[in-house]
């Protein structure tokens, strides 16, 4: 239908800056003489449609236009500021909040307790758990750095317990794994690397700027052959902690015995990450392969166990009642 396909279109120009009527016609099965015609309704609807001469030409919809409400749904609103909210409680930006602003312009005045309680529905997170004032910082740093352009210096701990400071040209910030995590070109190793945002140290915004590099976040973890940090794990889980066990891990790679216990076997980076998440299953858990990682666990129980075996209160009588407590 007609309208359908002018409503497509017009999304369509709201997202892109420029679009040709062949590429239109082309995505839509129609003639370009159909494509214009289509242009000549949306303009006459009240969407600015404007053309660009010359080989990059093409149409699209003048810069300062403000999206009328009725291209977005109540829902369409509820799902954006969810998400902007979430963004904004992580790096408190103006730009943000001008753009939770503009959204929210667009309710209209009936709907706006409707709207309020459906945000109470759905609430986006992205600060993890114990995560510092000090840590919102250095993100609010580094997002500006890479909107910018402009190089960063800071202090950085890895996993070999190593403190360099480095010099980076930061590309991408990436919430995953419940972490907080900066990719940049670093210019210590001439190569590209992931920094966890918790391992920084006093940051510094440079004057310097830096021409963004072709190689995207995306293109290095799918393309990355260097596995070397990572790990082939087989772990034994108690039917106790199944639930848990289910929220981490994929189904696939989750074998059920016949006692109710778990098997999980996936792949993982050998660093203080994974153990820590390991020993937070506390005695749910047992690292069957590899040996290595096996024998490190225990080691790490065993020093947790030296800082309690002196404690005359860890009677099987004392534990029960600190237990019931």
């Amino acid at each position: 239908m007609r309208i359908d396909r002018m409503l497509a279109i017009t999304v369509l120009l709201l997202h892109k800056q420029r679009v040709s009527a062949r590429e239109l016609a082309n995505k839509f099965e129609v003639s370009i003489r159909t494509v214009y015609r289509d242009f000549e309704a949306i303009s006459a609807a009240g969407i600015p449609v404007v053309s660009y001469p010359g080989i990059n030409g093409g149409f699209g919809i003048i810069d300062n236009y403000k999206i009328d409400r009725r291209l977005l749904t109540l829902q369409d609103m509820v799902s954006i500021l969810s998400a902007l909210k979430g963004i904004n409680a992580a790096f408190d930006d103006d730009k943000v909040g001008n753009a939770i602003d503009k959204i929210s312009s667009l309710i209209p005045h009936d709907k706006t307790k409707q709207i309020e309680q459906q945000l109470e529905q759905i609430i986006i997170d992205l600060m993890p758990w114990g995560f510092k004032d000090k840590h919102k910082e250095s993100l609010k740093i580094i997002q500006s750095a890479i909107s910018n352009q402009k190089l960063i210096k800071f202090i950085y701990e890895n996993t070999r317990f190593e403190i360099l400071e480095r010099t980076v040209e930061p590309m991408t910030l990436i919430f995953k794994g419940f972490t907080w995590y900066l990719f940049a070109y670093c210019h210590a190793r001439n190569d590209y690397r992931l920094f966890r945002i918790s391992r920084i140290k006093n940051i510094t915004l440079l004057t310097e700027k830096f021409l963004r590099r072709q190689i995207s976040y995306n293109d290095y973890s799918n393309g990355s052959d260097d596995m070397s940090s990572w790990v082939s794990v087989t772990l034994k889980f108690s039917a106790a902690v199944r639930m848990r066990v289910e929220e981490y891990f994929e189904n696939e790679l989750i074998d059920t015995l016949d006692n109710g216990d778990l098997i999980v076997k996936v792949s993982l980076p050998q660093d203080d990450w994974i153990y820590s998440s390991i020993l937070s299953f506390g005695e749910y858990v047992e690292v069957l392969e590899p040996e290595k990682l096996r024998l490190i666990i225990a080691d790490k129980a065993k020093k947790i166990w030296s800082l309690y075996k002196h404690d005359n209160r860890l009677s099987q009588d004392g534990i029960k009642l600190a237990l019931r407590i």
